[in-house]
C-alpha cells in the first residue's frame, strides 16, 4: 500500500494560541509532499517536526485571510536562502501572485528558483494537478471572501499478477499488462484463462478532502462525497451558531452533519477558535452526529 497521510502543522483559527498554530497541513502521497495553506509559523513547524521544505513542490492556498497564507513569504524566502533550485508550483487566489510580487519587489529579493503560479477558480470545481497516480481538484466554498477547498484522489491501480500461476501456465510476458487491466488470455489451444483468476484486485483508490473556512452549505457536498478522510473546519461549538453564520464559519455539529450527508469515512475537525482551550467538547458534539470523528492534532499523521 502506497503511503497516503496528512500531517497537521497548524489547527488554530485567526491567531496562534494555547501552543496551537494557524492552519497548515502536509499531504504525503508516496513520499511526494504537498503543503495545504501556510499560516504564520509554518516554516518553524516544518523544522520542528523534521519535514524538509525543499521536498515540497506544490503549495495550495485556500484563501487570503492571514491565518491561511501569512507564512508563505517567509517560507519562500527561506527556500531561496537555503539554495533551492527546483521548480515550485503555487495554487491559490489570483491576487496572491501580486501580493508575492510586491513583497519581493520592495525587499529587493530575487528568488533563484522557478515559481509557477496557478490561479484557482472561486466559482466552480476544477482539476488543478494531475500525475500518473494522483489528481487534485479545487472547489468553491462559502466564506466572506473567495475561498476554495481541495480534494486529493488516488488513481486506480492495476491488479497484481499471481506470478507463480501465470508462469506455470506459460503465458507470455507480453500479455501481463493486459491481464492486469482485466483482459482475459486465450492460449494457442483455445483455452480461455480469465484475468480475474490470474490476478489479485488492487486496493480501492483513496481520497482526501480539505474544507477550509466556510459556512455550512450544500453546494460543495458533491465535491467531497465519498472521501475516505474529510478535514472540515469546526471553528465553534453549536451554541455559537449565530456567530458561526455571521463570520461564515462552521460548528462542530455542522461539520459532522456534512460528513454524514457526504458519506465520508472519517472526519477531522480543525480551525479551532481561541475561545476553546479544551477541545474535547467540540469532539463530543461532533461524535453525536458522526461517530467516526477525530480532532486534528498538531504533530500527528492521519491515514487517508
Amino acid at each position: 500500500m502506497l503511503r497516503f497521510e496528512v500531517f497537521v502543522l497548524g489547527n488554530s483559527s485567526a491567531t496562534p494560541v494555547f501552543e496551537r498554530h494557524p492552519t497548515a497541513q502536509v499531504v504525503n502521497y508516496n513520499e511526494q509532499l504537498f503543503l495545504i495553506d501556510c499560516g504564520e509559523g509554518t516554516q518553524m513547524q516544518l523544522s520542528r517536526y523534521g519535514i524538509k521544505s525543499n521536498r515540497i513542490d506544490h503549495i495550495f492556498i485556500s484563501h487570503l485571510h492571514g491565518d491561511h497564507y501569512l507564512g508563505l513569504v517567509g517560507l519562500l524566502s527561506s527556500m531561496h536562502l537555503v539554495g533551492r533550485k527546483s521548480d515550485l508550483h503555487i495554487y491559490g487566489p489570483a491576487p496572491l501572485e501580486e501580493i508575492l510580487a510586491v513583497h519581493f519587489r520592495y525587499s529587493e529579493t530575487t528568488i533563484r528558483y522557478p515559481i509557477h503560479f496557478h490561479p484557482t477558480n472561486p466559482h466552480e470545481e476544477e482539476l488543478i494537478f494531475e500525475s500518473r497516480m494522483l489528481t487534485v481538484r479545487s472547489f468553491p466554498l462559502l466564506h466572506r471572501i473567495p475561498c476554495n477547498g481541495f480534494r486529493f484522489d488516488e488513481a486506480e491501480r492495476p491488479a497484481t499478477l499471481k506470478a507463480e500461476v501465470v508462469e506455470n501456465l506459460g503465458i507470455p510476458k507480453a500479455y501481463y499488462t493486459r491481464l492486469k487491466r482485466g483482459m482475459d488470455y486465450t492460449d494457442p489451444q483455445g483455452a480461455v484463462h480469465r484475468a480475474v483468476d490470474l490476478t489479485i484486485p488492487p486496493p480501492k483508490p483513496r481520497s482526501y478532502a480539505y474544507c477550509s473556512d466556510t459556512r455550512r452549505d450544500s453546494s460543495y457536498l458533491h465535491s467531497i462525497e465519498g472521501a475516505d478522510l474529510l478535514y472540515h473546519e469546526s471553528t465553534f461549538a453549536h451554541d455559537m451558531i449565530d456567530r458561526a453564520k455571521e463570520t461564515f464559519h462552521t460548528t462542530a455539529r455542522e461539520a459532522a452533519e456534512i460528513a454524514k450527508e457526504a458519506d465520508v469515512s472519517k472526519l477531522l475537525l480543525g480551525h479551532y477558535s481561541a475561545r476553546y482551550r479544551n477541545l474535547e467538547p467540540l469532539l463530543a458534539e461532533a461524535k453525536q452526529y458522526f461517530a467516526s470523528t477525530e480532532l486534528s492534532i498538531e504533530g500527528k499523521w492521519f491515514l487517508v
